[in-house]
């Protein structure tokens, strides 16, 4: 019998749901622009025993096309926080990648704001500038649909193949363009920490969301975290999925979170 234990899905906001072993932490993942909760499933195999993988999957993407793309955040954060609220029986931690950090930090922000809620027992924000920084490139926004697309498939976000398929890859660009608006215009005055734990990860190869400007995460966090880095470019959890459950892991354990597996005890 697998170690890989699947757990009764919560719809919609859950998809392909993993634990190994029996789950004492929930790991919440919210996924880059466009992504859907799929993107998570190349971590499975490398999940430590005691940890449930709950990747998150938003309107307009995987099991939930037929729904609108949100197109603003704080619609979008009330709609998550409510999904979830029944997940919340476990300890949790949330990890968000590129567009996800931001989903992510805002989600952490509104449930320490609004009280009698369990609070994340970490975040885990991964390859998104800090929220104070300006975005330093051209908006991608007002791109057309080739000119998107190319410049995902450089950063490694499409198989080039899709470039072919024009008709498909509007409908498939259409959540894509709808994270990007809210990411490219997301801006904070200067830094507002959370209260709970904060790691902070970014990629060795990165151009997109290159270190140096993802590093000032550190002033969100009480004490200031150090900035971990993982093998790759922007698409690291899933070209690198070991090495990133790794840096997550081994963050979520400094950070002293209970009940994970052993450093190296992975399902078999």
């Amino acid at each position: 019998m697998s170690t890989l234990d699947p757990v009764e899905p919560a719809a919609p906001w859950i998809a392909g749901r993993h634990a190994a072993g029996r789950p004492r932490l929930r790991l919440f993942c919210l996924p880059p622009a466009g992504g859907s909760a799929a993107s998570f499933a190349v971590w499975r195999p490398h999940l430590p025993r005691g940890v449930e993988l709950a990747p998150v999957e938003l309107p307009g993407r995987g099991s939930r096309i037929d729904e609108p793309v949100p197109y603003a955040l704080e619609p979008l954060v009330d709609a998550l926080l409510d999904g979830l609220r029944g997940e919340l029986d476990l300890p949790y931690a949330l990890f968000g990648h590129s567009f996800g950090a931001v989903v992510a930090y805002e989600l952490t922000r509104r449930i320490e704001s609004v009280g009698g809620l369990p609070a994340p027992a970490a975040l885990v924000v991964s390859a998104h500038r800090a929220p104070h920084l300006p975005l330093g490139r051209k908006l991608l926004t007002g791109s057309s649909d080739r000119e998107l697309a190319a410049w995902l498939h450089r950063h490694g976000g499409l198989p080039g193949e899709l470039l072919e398929y024009p008709d498909f890859l509007s409908d498939l660009l259409r959540a894509v363009r709808a994270d990007l608006e809210i990411a490219e215009r997301y801006l904070l005055p200067g830094p507002a920490p959370v209260r709970c734990p904060l790691a902070v990860l970014a990629g060795a190869d990165d151009d997109v969301a290159a270190p140096d400007v993802v590093e000032p995460w550190a002033g969100y966090g009480t004490p200031p975290p150090r900035m971990r880095l993982v093998p790759g470019g922007h698409s690291y959890p899933r070209t690198h999925p070991e090495a990133t459950l790794t840096a997550v892991t081994g963050e979520l354990r400094r950070l002293g979170l209970q009940g994970l597996g052993a450093e190296g005890d992975r399902q078999g």
